[in-house]
C-alpha cells in the first residue's frame, strides 16, 4: 500500500480557479481531499507554512524522444524506464513516448516495446504514444531522415496500431501529403489526435486538414510552412485558428522569446501545450550523440545535425515554465493550463491535470524562483531536492 501524504499551508494553483492556501491529502494513489485545513494524520507530512511554495498538477510531456541517454527508438525496456526514472525530476509526472521517422521495422519494433512498459512506483507514468512521422513532407523534413518519409497508409497505421496495443494517441503528418486529408478522417474517427506538423502547407490545405476533423499542431514554427502576407501558411492558420491547439518548444533556440509571447498572446495559454521535444543528449554533458543513425552535435544549449538543422532539443519542462513565464508574464493559473489542464483535456484523461479529490496524485512544487522542489508520481515521491527529506 503507498503512504499517505499530507501537504499542508501550501498555495494550490489550478487552470480553471484562483489559487489558495490549503491542504492537500493523498492516499493510495490519489488525491483524496483538498481542504483550507485537514487535520488527519498521515505517513508523511509535508509542511509548507513560511515557504513561497505552490502545488501544481505534475508536469505532461506529450511529445519526448528521450532523456539520460535513452530514446524511445531503442525500442528497448530499459529506454522507456530510464526515461521515466529522470522526468520527475523536471516535474514531469506523464508523457507520450515519442518515435520519430524511421523504417517500418524500427517503428514497429518501439511500438512493441511501448505496448508492453508499465511505469513502476516512483516514475512518471507513460500515457501512450505519439506518433512522429513518417507521414509527412520532404518538404520539411527538420532532423526526420528523408528516405523513410511515406506518403500516409491506413494499412501501415493498422498494423503498427496493433503493435502498440493501441497505445498510440497522437499522429504528426503533413495533410496536405497523397491521401492526408482522408487520413486525418480515419485518425479522429478512431479517436487519436491528428496534429500537423512537418507540413509545407497553404492555408487552404490547412482548412481542409481541419474540415478533416486536425485538432492542433507540432512544435509551433518548426519545420511548417512559414507566414506570409500573401500565404498564411501553416504558422499563419496555427496562430488564427481557434480550432487548433499548439504544441511550443519553449527553449528560445527553436522559438524567440518575441516568438513565444507573439503566441501565446493570439492563442491565450488555453490553446498552447509546452512540450521538450527532448532528445537522447538530454541532462548529460555537451558530446555526439545518436539520433535515427545521424551524428548530433549537443552543446550546452541546442543539438544540431552537421547541416546545423535543429535536432530535438535538450529542454527540461521547468525550464520551459521558467521561459514561458519570463516572455509572457502569465500568471501561474495560465502556467497550469500550458504544462498539464490543456494536454489532459486533448487526450480525454479525467484524472489528470487538476487538484481535487479523486485525480490522480501527480503532482509538483514550486518554490518561488520556480524550481522543482518535489514531485509526486501517483502517489509516491519520486523527486525531492536534496535535503529536503
Amino acid at each position: 500500500m503507498k503512504k499517505t501524504i499530507l501537504i499542508s499551508t501550501i498555495t494550490i494553483a489550478d487552470a480553471m480557479n484562483d489559487s489558495f492556501v490549503g491542504d492537500v491529502f493523498l492516499e493510495d494513489g490519489k488525491i483524496t481531499e483538498t481542504a483550507p485545513s485537514i487535520s488527519k494524520a498521515a505517513d508523511i507530512h509535508i509542511d509548507a507554512a513560511g515557504k513561497n511554495w505552490t502545488l501544481l498538477p505534475g508536469f505532461i510531456d506529450v511529445h519526448i524522444h528521450g532523456a539520460a541517454g535513452f530514446d524511445v527508438m531503442d525500442a528497448t525496456p530499459e529506454a522507456l524506464g530510464g526515461m521515466a526514472d529522470v522526468l520527475p525530476k523536471e516535474g514531469t509526472t506523464s508523457f507520450l513516448a515519442t518515435t520519430m521517422t524511421q523504417s517500418d521495422e524500427a517503428i514497429s519494433a518501439a511500438l512493441q516495446n511501448a505496448s508492453r512498459f508499465q511505469a513502476g512506483d516512483a516514475q512518471a507514468e507513460m500515457l501512450g504514444v505519439h506518433l512522429e512521422g513518417p507521414f509527412i513532407s520532404a518538404k520539411q523534413p527538420g532532423a526526420q531522415p528523408v528516405e523513410h518519409i511515406t506518403a500516409p497508409s491506413t494499412a501501415l497505421f493498422s498494423k503498427w496500431q496493433e503493435l502498440s496495443g493501441n497505445r498510440i494517441k497522437v499522429v504528426t503528418l503533413a495533410p496536405e501529403t497523397e491521401g492526408g486529408f482522408e487520413f486525418i478522417k480515419r485518425l479522429t474517427g478512431d479517436g487519436i489526435l491528428a496534429s500537423i506538423g512537418h507540413s509545407d502547407g497553404t492555408w487552404q490545405e490547412m482548412q481542409q486538414a481541419l474540415e478533416a476533423g486536425a485538432s492542433r499542431v507540432t512544435h509551433l514554427y518548426n519545420q511548417m510552412s512559414a507566414f506570409h502576407h500573401r500565404e498564411p501558411g501553416v504558422v499563419g492558420t496555427a496562430l488564427l485558428e481557434d480550432r487548433l491547439t499548439a504544441e511550443i518548444i519553449a527553449d528560445f533556440i527553436h522559438s524567440h522569446p518575441k516568438s513565444v509571447e507573439l503566441a501565446y498572446r493570439q492563442k491565450r495559454a488555453e490553446r498552447l501545450v509546452l512540450i521538450t521535444d527532448a532528445m537522447r543528449a538530454k541532462g548529460l554533458e555537451p558530446g555526439i550523440y545518436g539520433l535515427a543513425g545521424q551524428d548530433v552535435i549537443v552543446t550546452e544549449t541546442d543539438a544540431r545535425l552537421k547541416s546545423g538543422a535543429l535536432a530535438g532539443s535538450i529542454l527540461t519542462m521547468d525550464a520551459a515554465v521558467k521561459n514561458v513565464r519570463a516572455a509572457t508574464h502569465c500568471t501561474i493559473s495560465e502556467l497550469v493550463a500550458m504544462t498539464s489542464a490543456n494536454a489532459a483535456k486533448e487526450l480525454g484523461l479525467a484524472n489528470k491535470g487538476s487538484i481535487a479529490a479523486g485525480k490522480d496524485a501527480d503532482l509538483v512544487i514550486l518554490d518561488e524562483n520556480l524550481d522543482v522542489q518535489l514531485t509526486i508520481c501517483r502517489g509516491t515521491i519520486a523527486f525531492a531536492k536534496e535535503g529536503l527529506m
